[in-house]
């Protein structure tokens, strides 16, 4: 396997703000502490251990031994649940919806981030643990982003009414679903090891959670990985506390809402990922998850004839904490109050909501963790990585604009000079001489010369856009090559990892895959990796 890394800022896939971030410009640091690295880590150690109870730790490990007991969990894995109970073991987390066998590629990249990067902690910190946590986001409830993946350009959909928390969805229709992508894998020993996947995963469980976390285990479990669903009534205990304080106190609307306001007070122009609510959670029972609002001297929660004086809802929470669930305001605060975590590792999207957090951390008194942007990568075969090279690009011409991308090779290979700067040179001298002639004269001539100027000046454009636009005819082939190209490696001008399914690249490159690309990654690096195969 080659592989080449490009900094993320030169994709142009990220955000400004998330750019800024990795150039860690100073009016940011503000909002997110300490920038990742590995000597941040030592403080970031101490702070966490200092201030996370070791109740906590036993109750997480309980939840999870009880989670994993239908599974076969590796070594590994198993001594990460127990070591959690040590105050030296931390976690490093990322999280995931409940996509349909994975749904898109980043899956993958977002969980061997973590893995790798709790592999390197380790040699850097040897007297402590560190342990690869998948949050499952078992809790959502926007079904319609989870329920397909795509495989060889043919969407894979499970349709189906659904409601409530998608984690508890049974697995109703996904019969159908297996038996139209088993068609298509075709014959074959790596298919057949797909099919058995697929099948052991959603025709074996009883809800998606549990099918969830048995795909992920399957795939990554050898690795140490430790799978959680947080929708559990134990953990929701845990962070009471800071539940009341969202309901009775607004307190993440108040907080969160100032962060908002300094970061709009950037001059990066940021756009604003999430905007708090007055009450971040909703009220989650068997096929409902609505949100709590309040409503007159109570609450209610809304599409639904529930209510609640203010009494009632505190002995709720009391008696039923499990039917509180955050949005993505509090999700963040919930997962750093109930885990020993050190690090969240996510995409540009979430580390700009995460930016907007740290003021809510500091007034719930709990540590923000560092914040890393999870690796991505570009996956080419040997063939095409040989395309590209009889095309003379680079990988980084790869990732420019489609129409930019088709100029520079046209202007490279064209037998005519499609730069006209010579000729604008020539052209701003003669006027020179003009001007001189226009400075002894009265300002009306003056203005003839600029105006006439800058209409030869046009012209000239024009006529270079004219000569590219021939070239780009004459040249077509190796114009439908360049496009052939980079549409096969950036499927609908987005990214490769936001739409294409791992299964496609498991049956073309095997089982080794993950394998290969986890000694590859370097999460700390901070740059874009292409790979070819």
């Amino acid at each position: 396997m080659q592989s080449q890394g490009i900094p993320f800022q030169d994709t142009g896939f990220f955000s400004n703000l998330i750019e800024d971030y990795l150039d860690q410009r100073d009016d940011l640091q503000p909002f997110y502490g300490r920038f990742p690295s590995l000597n941040a880590f030592k403080a970031q150690i101490e702070e966490k251990q200092s201030n996370f109870p070791k109740e906590h730790r036993a109750v997480v490990s309980e939840v999870l031994s009880e989670q994993y007991s239908g599974l076969q969990a590796s070594v590994k894995t198993l001594g990460h649940i127990k070591a959690l109970q040590d105050q030296k073991t931390f976690t490093v987390v990322t999280g995931h919806q409940l996509n349909l066998f994975t749904g898109p590629l980043y899956f993958v990249y977002k969980i061997l981030s973590a893995v790798k990067l709790a592999q390197q902690l380790k040699e850097a910190y040897p007297d402590c643990h560190f342990v690869p946590v998948y949050w499952m986001a078992s809790e959502d409830h926007d079904f319609e982003e989870i329920n397909h993946f795509n495989f060889r350009g043919k969407e894979v959909r499970w349709n189906r009414g659904a409601s409530g928390g998608v984690g508890r969805l049974d697995l109703e229709g996904l019969q159908a679903v297996f038996e139209t992508f088993s068609a298509d894998l075709g014959p074959g020993k790596r298919s057949d090891t797909l099919r058995n996947m697929f099948q052991s995963a959603y025709l074996e469980h009883s809800n998606l959670a549990s099918a969830t976390q048995y795909l992920a285990n399957e795939l990554f479990g050898h690795l140490g990985l430790v799978v959680l669903d947080a929708d559990d009534a134990r953990l929701k205990r845990l962070f009471t506390p800071h539940i009341e304080n969202d309901l009775f106190k607004n307190l993440g609307y108040t907080t969160v809402g100032k962060s908002i306001e300094k970061l709009n007070a950037l001059p990066g122009n940021y756009r604003i990922q999430v905007s708090p609510r007055e009450i971040n959670f909703f009220y989650l029972i068997e096929g409902l998850r609505n949100r709590l609002v309040a409503e007159g001297d109570g609450f209610s929660v809304v599409d639904s004839k529930i209510r609640f004086s203010e009494t009632e809802l505190r002995e709720e929470l009391r008696d039923h904490p499990e039917r509180f669930s955050p949005n993505v305001t509090t999700r963040p605060l919930y997962q750093e109050v109930i885990l020993p975590n050190l690090c969240y590792i996510g995409g540009g999207g979430e580390l700009a909501y995460w930016l907007e957090l740290k003021g809510f951390f500091e007034a719930s008194d709990v540590p923000f963790p560092l914040l890393l942007l999870r690796n991505s990568a570009l996956l080419m075969s040997r063939k095409q990585g040989q395309k590209l090279q009889k095309l003379n690009l680079t990988t980084a011409d790869l990732f420019l604009d489609p129409d930019r991308l088709v100029e520079k090779r046209v202007r490279e290979i064209s037998e005519l000079s499609i730069d006209f700067s010579p000729q604008k040179e020539h052209l701003i001298k003669q006027f020179k001489g003009l001007y001189d002639i226009a400075s002894k004269t009265d300002k009306s001539f003056l203005g003839a010369v600029q105006a006439q100027e800058v209409k030869q000046l046009k012209g000239l454009e024009r006529l270079e856009k004219r000569l590219l636009k021939a070239q780009k005819r004459k040249l077509n082939d190796e114009v439908s090559r360049v496009r052939d190209l980079q549409d096969a490696l950036f499927p609908g001008g987005s990214l490769q990892e936001r739409s294409r399914n791992f299964s496609e690249f498991y049956l073309d490159f095997g089982p080794e895959l993950f394998q290969d690309l986890l000694e590859a990654f370097q999460p700390l690096d901070q740059e874009f990796s292409v790979f070819i195969f």
